[in-house]
């Protein structure tokens, strides 16, 4: 199965229905989907027909591709079989399908057979897949015999998908009820570890939570939503829909959090065409400057050439402290008083977000253990935050989420990052370990000694460990870096970008970087602060800051200072339009050998006339105007001439877009 929350959907309805439209906003999160259409092109034949086809295409964005399998019905098994992990597929529909299968051109056919080898294709599809078909068990038994034979063929194919599928949509009115919420009896490949009792707080809504009901496993916590958010509608750039409440319910993943997993990654093409799209903007100045990246970025993860800014955002604050050495130097109970101040909408953290309209989250993680006499955590606690994080990750995509920024806040959580920046980089601890302030905000060497002598210590315990993700997380990371980096494995799952902030979040990076390398290239660093180990941590996930602002604010709140700056540049970005030197002229206001004539040169061969810079000849030759003396109530002013080479105005007139946005002429 898929690392999402749920795979195969079948989303069933009559004519007219809406079923389309609710399967292809299924699959509207996906950068790249292939429509495979199972019904024969007859346009030649019926126009009527034809219609609905090219109603069906002009709905579909142009980033999809279209797969035809009407000339050999058994093809359509085939296809979803061999499809990727990483790949969407939606097949529209059973119908065309069942049509094809009982045409005499594809006979001899065993309809059972095939119908039995398109449902295990179903069942065992690695790819995100959502088949529509139509419901005929409702309407009157047909008169005919060939009708009769393709509502039992129709009705037999939809009973087989709806068992192989995860979950089964009717669409009624264009209402759409889930038949098949329950998860498949196929349990999870690793389950969920019940955490330490009171670690979490829990969530009373969030149909995220409702995992399967054998396992017992944490609620996900509250979702805080600041007074200062804006109104129902969201923030500038929300593309929520009418079916938003009407998401595929949760199921098993079946998924083991390991190394080599399979996740998506961004769409390289679509961040290449905005790259080369920004530099034909309608601007006054040079440009982006150090934001083209921004807005490369954000065009990959959302998989089209012009990214919308990010309207739904939240903050996720994991929250975790460490024993012994690593927290010396921070005063006791201070960082519970922050989380309490957060929650009730009071700190730095939470007026950001408040300002910036954004949902915050607070996370409870476990407490980790003194790094240098004890591993910080058991396996099973690694394994159960890795868990915890991945489906704080999925219960964001699921709510409309469209950026996450992670922070975290917690005694001793500098150290950790540090053993882990250690551990997985190869760092000395006190090169990546920042000075220690106090409350007064000066600076307590001695403190910061006796945390470089835990981390060194903790190291050394644990040179003898296997030294895979999940052992630096239990040795030396703890629960908030175990938490978070489920949080960048579950998002990366998702394709829901991650805005990183401090040294919790760019350790967890690296430390999803082992188990899955395509989770880096989710993350967005806004500023390193400066932090030594934030500055190692990025370059060796190839993360480059896009500001350099030495804020130092705390986890999750320089990047809520950033954030207003960064959707200004993305919607900059998409309202701008190309400069009108650019711009394609239409083919009938070109001036043509029938509106003025051709005009005659020295040698008498006839040319169009030429503009003021002058044109060129098919020998290569330029000829230029005449000079055009001033009248007596014009100035006496003229152009001056250029200093050096450049481009001619027939040039620039040839200067045109292909239709990926890039320039040619």
């Amino acid at each position: 199965m898929s690392v999402d929350g749920w795979n195969t959907v079948l989303v069933l309805g009559g004519i007219r229905s809406g079923k389309s439209e609710f399967a292809e906003f299924l699959v509207a999160d996906a950068p790249m989907v292939r429509y495979v259409a199972t019904a024969a092109d007859i346009s030649t034949q019926d126009e009527e027909w034809a219609a609905r086809l090219e109603a069906h295409r002009a709905r579909r964005p142009e980033t999809w591709t279209t797969e035809e399998t009407a000339g050999d019905p058994r093809r359509l098994a085939t296809v979803i079989a061999a499809a990727q992990p990483s790949e969407t597929l939606l097949v529209d529909d059973l119908g065309g399908w069942v049509t094809a299968l009982l045409d005499p051109a594809h006979r001899p056919a065993d309809d059972t057979a095939t119908i039995t080898e398109l449902a295990e294709a179903v069942r065992s599809c690695p790819a995100r897949l959502v088949v529509v078909s139509s419901e005929v068990g409702l309407s009157l038994v047909p008169t005919t015999p060939l009708g009769r034979a393709f509502a039992d063929a129709l009705g037999t194919a939809n009973r087989a998908i709806a068992d192989a599928a995860d979950a089964v949509a009717l669409v009624v009115a264009g209402q759409p009820s889930w038949l098949k919420p329950t998860p498949p009896t196929r349990a999870a490949a690793v389950p969920v570890q019940a955490m330490p009792a009171g670690a979490l707080q829990r969530n009373a809504a969030g149909p995220a939570a409702e995992h399967s009901a054998d396992v017992a496993e944490p609620a996900l916590p509250e979702v805080l939503t600041p007074s200062a958010l804006p109104s129902s509608a969201g923030p500038a750039g929300d593309n929520s829909t009418p079916w938003s409440s009407m998401t595929p319910p949760v199921v098993a993943t079946g998924l083991a959090i390991q190394p080599g997993m399979e996740l998506p990654m961004p769409d390289e093409d679509a961040g290449s065409q905005a790259m080369e799209r920004l530099v034909t903007l309608d601007l006054p100045g040079a440009g982006f400057g150090e934001l083209d990246r921004l807005v490369g970025f954000a065009a990959a993860t959302q998989g089209i050439p012009t990214p919308a800014p990010w309207g739904k955002v939240r903050v996720l604050l994991v929250h975790g402290d460490h024993a012994g050495g690593a927290a010396a130097g921070t005063t006791s109970g201070d960082s519970a008083r922050r989380v309490r101040d957060t929650r009730a909408g009071r700190g730095a953290l939470a007026r950001l977000a408040a300002e910036a309209g954004a949902e915050l989250q607070v996370v409870d993680a476990p407490s980790a253990g003194p790094i240098e006499t004890e591993p910080a955590l058991s396996p099973d606690e690694v394994e159960s935050a890795l868990q915890h994080g991945w489906r704080l990750a999925e219960q964001a995509a699921d709510a409309g989420v469209r950026l996450l920024v992670l922070g975290a806040c917690g005694a001793g959580t500098d150290a950790a990052a540090a053993a882990v920046f250690a551990a997985t980089a190869g760092a000395e601890p006190p090169a990546v370990l920042a000075r220690v302030h106090t409350d007064a905000g000066e600076y307590d060497d001695a403190a910061w000694m006796v945390r470089c002598a835990a981390v060194r210590d903790g190291l050394h315990r644990s040179r003898h460990s296997p030294g895979s993700a999940k052992d630096i997380l239990a040795e030396l990371g703890g629960g908030d870096l175990a938490v978070a980096t489920g949080v960048l494995l579950g998002a990366t799952a998702r394709r829901l970008p991650v805005l990183l902030d401090g040294p919790v979040g760019v350790a967890a990076g690296l430390v999803s970087r082992d188990l899955a390398g395509q989770s880096r290239h989710w993350c967005l660093l806004a500023d390193h602060g400066r932090h030594p180990g934030v500055q190692l941590a990025a370059d060796v996930l190839g993360l480059t800051p896009l500001l350099d602002l030495r804020l130092d604010l705390g986890e999750g709140a320089n990047a809520l200072v950033a954030l207003p700056l960064l959707r200004s540049a993305l919607a900059l970005a998409a309202a701008l339009p190309t400069h009108p030197s650019l711009d394609v002229e239409p083919d009938d206001a070109r001036p043509t050998m029938g509106d003025a004539g051709p005009t005659t040169n020295s040698a008498g061969a006839g040319r169009d006339e030429p503009d003021e810079a002058g044109s060129t000849d098919e020998a290569g030759s330029t000829d230029e105007p005449d000079p055009v003396e001033p009248t007596a109530d014009e100035p006496d002013f003229r152009e001056p001439e250029p200093a050096g080479p450049g481009p001619t105005s027939t040039e620039a007139e040839s200067t045109t877009l292909d239709p990926s946005g890039r320039r040619a002429g």
